[in-house]
């Protein structure tokens, strides 16, 4: 009899179904096709065996056989979104990630969900990087780009294409959509007073200081876990980021205001989960709802709160930019802000350049003085 094997994988929303057989020449296992519904699972697999036990059926009529290439570039989305599914649940994809991956595939299906994933060309994917760029921006066009090329680099494992047709597509000069906005302290202080007139006021004010204390990007923040923190440590705290963008990972004492907001923040969700008597699924996450479910976004508390403090098209992002710039005005080296911050390379941090010179002001009043005879020790 033939083996057909249907497995169920858990997604988001609701389960699917995936069928796959032993090929009857080869003895391989391949991938036939994928149901929400188990009884339209069952019924397409109770066919499937009918064919191959009959000698019906060749593996060319399958989905993904290298002859026809009939995998869609929606269910090379559906199948890659359920491995998606399965490394977040293992925890080697951060949420944070894993949302950001699931909205630009989603974006991309849109276009191209509906044709054959061998029709799709570079010159196709090139044209849609051009109306990206048009509708936003080379950063946002770079980004949807990186999971186009995952997209068809799973076709192409899946033998539903010979060659990825985005391989040869190069990443486009971000240099002009550089961001140099920073805070100096007395617009920091005003940034989050404002953050007490909205909804986010309790966690708020420790995202900001996370992130013009300790640079930390938006995902940086909220995958910190409360195992990352030690309030204790030495008098003052430490305090561990991971960024998946490159792979680094940083410890640094935990700043005195930092470290504040995030107590207050944390005993926020004590005596909130005690009052309405809430148990949580999960109290792994820093920044959670009081159930435990990790905070996805904070777009809309955060857009209310640059609005209140009266900053106009200032991004959370902003802040790692308060953070690097602030060091430089205290009087660090741009080599102690490329480690501070996580930078791979040195030359992430010459956009400062021009505040490290500022920090040489003071040595030329010195010569100044110097010159004119008045310099004392």
């Amino acid at each position: 009899m033939a083996t057909v094997v249907i497995q169920k994988r858990q997604r988001q929303k609701g389960s699917s179904y995936v069928i796959t057989y032993k090929d009857p020449m080869s003895g391989r296992k391949r991938y036939y096709k994928t149901f929400r519904k188990k009884h339209d699972a069952d019924t397409s697999a109770n066919e499937l065996r009918y064919l191959i036990d009959t000698g019906k059926f060749s593996s060319n009529n399958a989905k993904g056989s290298k002859k026809l290439f009939a995998l869609t570039l929606d269910d090379v989305c559906e199948m890659l979104l359920e491995q998606y599914d399965m490394r977040c649940a293992e925890g080697k994809l951060s949420q944070v990630t894993y949302d950001g991956y699931r909205v630009r595939i989603q974006q991309i299906r849109r276009v191209f969900g509906h044709r054959r994933a061998s029709e799709v060309t570079e010159a196709e994917l090139l044209e849609y990087r051009s109306q990206i760029v048009e509708q936003t921006s080379n950063v946002n066009a770079n980004r949807i780009m990186f999971v186009v090329k995952q997209i068809f680099n799973y076709a192409v494992e899946l033998e539903a294409i010979s060659e990825n047709p985005a391989t040869a597509i190069r990443q486009l000069s971000e240099k002009k959509h550089e961001r140099n906005l920073y805070l100096l302290p007395d617009e920091l202080a005003k940034l989050l007073e404002a953050s007490q007139q909205t909804r986010g006021k309790h966690y708020l004010p420790a995202l900001i200081l996370l992130g013009a204390e300790h640079g930390t990007s938006k995902q940086e923040a909220l995958s910190l876990k409360w195992q990352d923190i030690n309030f204790d440590y030495n008098g003052t705290g430490l305090i561990n980021f991971y960024r998946t963008k490159n792979k680094k990972e940083r410890t640094e004492t935990l700043m005195p205001q930092t470290k504040a907001a995030l107590l207050q923040w944390k005993e926020h969700l004590l005596q909130a989960r005690v009052r309405r008597n809430i148990e949580p699924v999960d109290t792994t996450y820093v920044f959670c709802r009081l159930n435990g479910k990790p905070i996805a976004s904070f777009n809309k508390v955060w857009r209310r709160t640059t609005e209140h403090a009266g900053f106009k098209n200032f991004h959370y992002h902003d802040l790692r930019h308060t953070f690097c710039s602030n060091l430089l005005l205290v009087g660090a080296e741009l080599k102690d802000v490329k480690d501070m911050i996580g930078h791979s390379d040195i030359a992430m941090t010459d956009r400062y350049t021009h505040l490290a010179n500022g920090r040489k002001t003071d040595i030329q009043n010195r010569l100044s003085l110097h010159y004119q005879g008045i310099w004392t020790e």
